[in-house]
């Protein structure tokens, strides 16, 4: 029997408690006109939101078809907002609501998992739905859509999920709220008798659901009858491998493995229900997915942030230009491929120091390994990790201070193809937990500090203590293994396999000093693509001593077959590193390369006056000197240069995404300040490297064409064979990284500046940062480096305050310390008066902040949107605090 489309049905089924039904008009947010009911061939009467007739009455034919199905205890509603944004961009959105639930028949027939994926399959049979279709679910509704998705290959055309799981572990519980929920008498009197389950999901919405939207939702469960499908649908969750139906959960999840159409993954990870253990499962089983967790969403996302947007970008096609570009394998031919450790294999007999670690103690001797002896202590942890279960693929968190315990776990967890994970302590505790809920680690080596903070906020992964513990710590620590025995384990035991080139190796997080710290992928293939990039253009090899003030980079060594050492400092905080410790090192290591971050380097030429002749005559050996990190002045970097006088200076410019982009050295620094541009000249892409620009817009965003042309301030964009495989379930984040690109494997840094005539890269700001003023946009730094020159100046930021478009520029400044300023507000007279002469373009006010607020990993990059949160502050008569 064919069936269709209808309008407002009768309740007078004999057949049923309750038929189906259209909206009632005035629900906030939803249309009316896309309210539809059908019954199909078996006589169900489904109701459901279409926004079909929208897209006909302006002659639109759709892209495709979007099949959403809600979960329990909601209903088509939910996707409202989905509905919308599709007949605006162009894409049919069918969302149903289930038997038994919102505003379908109450047939009063309990329904299992395999009925529910039977009935979507009648409907979309009744609405005579063709391909392409994209399916769309939520919480249970997610697995009923993946059902549907795996029965109807030739229809799919992608799949996209909100908080769900397709698999139930044997060995893990159910999640607290969905065991009380089946306990006994609970189930019947919470989901039925009254509205204790409806009304405990609501409450997970953050922030809480404006009254009327709570009611739309309470809207079809006004009775107990009316909420018996409430009731089954928790009845029918498979808790046991006895459920009747857990087999059809295992063939979905199964099924869900073998789909190979595009797939987007938007969490919410403050769900009591779905937590991030079922999207690991989702990742694991879709590993081709764009992923993104709402920070702060919970088990409702889709009422707690925007999700209609990010799932039309997706569908514009976002998703299948990743799928279709150039994969990272492209790096690199496998006759080719030298692992990350095989400089470490080169010298595996060698009895020289490999590793020094001058961090201990100031009365401390340095700590010295040997290339034998680190080579023996990689493959140990590596056999006893193979032996304790990690395996190719297993993520595992290193929360180990720098120095020679944490290389020699990074090369043994790479060396087994376990994926290391690398996350600062300078992200905070906040920072640090969001990181690794969001890499999900199966395994965690950390010492006590680190053992601490996983246990009381609850992050993933076997622990395994760094350092020895007493029992009693262990077992108040939750310590499964010491790195100790784990080591000993091991001892004369084989490797498994090495991993291949196009294997993950590493998840590194960005310094969160730019927006939320995100985790970057990178593949074996490019990891030792970056090594190599590194070994060419500084000209690296065994005899090179490498003194890293940035103790991350120290690691690189072993890569290199080259000794690293890392000087006394506070590695978490770079500015403590002084200009004695750098010649200590490089006595200590026979050193001639020195690389530090732009706050060491401003600490290490303050500290210059302390050396004596044998300080000087050592770092008169360096050869070449590098500073990472972020752009560093013509003026510093000169007074860099008379500390270490046969140095030639590097200043590379790259981000985590992708380590090396540009380079320029002294000279061209010079040649850079001869002929001065806005911001900071960071030189011409390096071999192999390609770097365009793409213009900004009135409004500050980076809409134009990627281009080489000179003179065009935009959005610096790149392509390596370095370059990030990816982001790490927040890939949802890089659609604006492959945005109007062309074609192949590019990144949008998030930086901003231009191309000169020669070629070179100036750096003006962050696109975050830049003003949009009457005027039109305008990037910082330029200014920035005028209002530096002033005598009272050591550093500057300009910020804009007031509504977009109409900003005004507020030039904040820290003042030299001579200047005695140590309180914050607005500037003296005099000096507003020399800030203001100085800067090129007009200043609505300079301010005074005594120190700057900065990123912990650099202790450089300054923090321009908290500062404009606060010059707003400020300038409106708030209370005048450090900012």
């Amino acid at each position: 029997m064919s069936a269709r489309a209808t309008g407002r049905t009768s309740r007078t089924s004999s057949t049923s408690p309750r038929a189906a039904d259209t909206v009632p008009p005035a629900l906030p947010g939803l249309d009316p006109r896309y309210s539809h009911v059908l019954q199909d061939a078996r006589g169900a009467r489904w109701h459901y939101l279409d926004n079909l007739p929208d897209l006909a009455d302006r002659g639109v034919e759709p892209a495709g078809t979007v099949l959403a199905v809600h979960g329990n205890p909601t209903w088509s509603y939910l996707w409202r907002r989905v509905v919308a944004a599709g007949a605006a961009a162009g894409w049919r959105v069918v969302a149903v609501d289930q038997l038994e639930m919102g505003l379908s028949e109450r047939t009063g027939e309990p329904r299992t998992l395999p009925q529910r994926v039977a009935d979507l399959a009648a409907f979309t049979d009744a609405l005579g739905l063709a391909g392409p279709v994209v399916t769309l679910g939520h919480d249970w509704g997610g697995v009923v859509s993946l059902g549907w998705a795996v029965d109807h290959p030739q229809q799919l055309a992608g799949v996209a999920l909100l908080n769900t799981a397709v698999h139930q572990s044997d060995d893990m519980p159910l999640p607290a709220a969905l065991r009380l929920a089946l306990a006994g008498p609970v189930l019947p009197l919470g989901t039925r008798t009254t509205r204790a389950f409806l009304e405990t999901t609501l409450a997970l919405a953050r922030p809480r659901l404006p009254r009327d939207v709570a009611e739309a939702y309470r809207l079809p469960y006004r009775t107990p009858a009316a909420r018996r499908g409430i009731e089954g649908f928790v009845a029918d969750i498979p808790a046991t491998p006895d459920h009747p139906s857990r087999p059809e959960l295992d063939r979905i999840a199964d099924g869900v493995t073998r789909l190979d159409v595009p797939a987007l993954l938007l969490w919410g990870p403050h769900d009591p229900v779905f937590s991030d253990r079922y999207l690991d499962d989702l990742v694991r089983r879709l590993p081709h997915a764009h992923v993104h967790r709402f920070a702060g969403a919970g088990h409702l996302v889709a009422e707690d942030v925007d999700v209609a947007s990010p799932i039309m970008t997706w569908l514009g096609g976002a998703a299948r230009s990743e799928l279709s570009a150039p994969s990272a394998s492209s790096v690199g031919s496998p006759s080719s491929f030298v692992p990350i450790w095989g400089g470490l294999d080169a010298r595996a007999a060698d009895d020289s120091p490999a590793v020094l670690d001058m961090t201990v103690g100031e009365h401390d001797a340095a700590r010295s390994v040997s290339w034998r002896a680190l080579d023996r202590q990689v493959r140990r942890i590596a056999a006893g990790l193979h032996g304790i279960g990690v395996r190719r693929g297993d993520r595992v968190s290193l929360l180990v201070e720098p120095g020679p315990t944490l290389t020699a776990l990074v090369y043994a967890c790479l060396r087994i193809g376990a994926v290391v994970v690398v996350a600062d302590a300078g992200l905070g505790v906040r920072g640090l937990t969001r990181a690794q809920r969001g890499a999900w680690p199966g395994y965690v080596v950390a010492q006590r500090k680190g053992l601490a903070a996983a246990r009381a906020l609850g992050w993933p992964g076997v622990r395994i203590s760094a350092d020895p513990l007493p029992a009693a710590a262990r077992r108040a620590l939750g310590v499964r293994h010491e790195l100790i025995d784990v080591a000993r384990s091991g001892e004369g035991r084989e490797l498994p396999p090495e991993p291949g080139p196009h294997d993950e190796a590493a998840v590194l997080f960005t310094s969160g000093s730019t927006g939320p710290a995100k985790g970057v992928v990178y593949t074996h293939a490019q990891l030792s693509a970056l090594r190599d990039v590194l070994a060419t253009h500084f000209d690296v090899g065994p005899a090179t001593g490498l003194v890293t003030g940035f103790a991350p980079f120290a690691l690189l060594g072993p890569a290199l077959g080259t000794r690293s050492v890392t000087p006394r400092m506070d590695v978490s905080a770079p500015r403590t590193l002084t200009a004695r410790a750098v010649a200590d090192a490089v006595r200590a290591a026979d050193g001639d390369m020195v690389f530090l971050s732009p706050a060491a380097v401003l600490n290490v030429v303050d500290t210059g006056g302390a050396l004596d002749a044998a300080d000087r005559a050592a770092l008169g050996r360096v050869r070449t000197f590098l500073s990472t990190g972020a752009p560093i002045s013509a003026d510093l970097l000169a007074s860099a240069g008379t500390l270490m006088p046969r140095a030639t200076a590097h200043t590379p410019y790259g981000m985590t995404e992708c380590l090396l982009v540009t380079d320029i050295t002294s000279g061209g620094v010079r040649d850079a300040a001869a002929a001065p541009d806005a911001g900071v000249c960071v030189g011409a892409a390096i071999d192999g490297v390609d770097v365009l620009v793409a213009a900004l817009d009135d409004d500050g965003a980076a809409t134009g064409r990627p281009e080489a042309t000179p003179g065009v301030l935009g959005e610096v964009v790149v392509r390596a064979g370095h370059l990030k495989e990816r982001y790490d379930r927040l890939r949802l984040t890089d659609l604006a990284a492959v945005r109007d690109v062309p074609p192949g494997r590019w990144h949008r840094t998030g930086d901003v500046g231009h191309l000169d005539a020669a070629g070179r890269l100036w750096i003006e700001g962050r696109l975050a940062h830049v003003l949009t003023t009457p005027d039109g946009p305008l990037a910082p730094v330029g200014t920035e480096q005028h209002v530096e020159r002033v005598e009272q100046v050591r550093r500057a930021a300009l910020v804009g305050v007031g509504p977009a478009g109409v900003q005004q520029a507020v030039a904040v400044v820290e003042p030299v310390a001579s200047a005695g300023l140590r309180r914050p507000g607005l500037a003296p007279a005099e000096l507003g008066a020399a800030v203001r002469a100085a800067s090129p373009v007009p200043l609505a006010a300079v301010l005074v902040a005594p120190a700057m607020p900065t990123d912990v990993r650099h202790n450089s990059k300054i923090d321009r949107a908290r500062l404009a949160a606060w010059a707003d502050g400020v300038l409106t008569g708030g209370r005048v605090g450090a900012p």
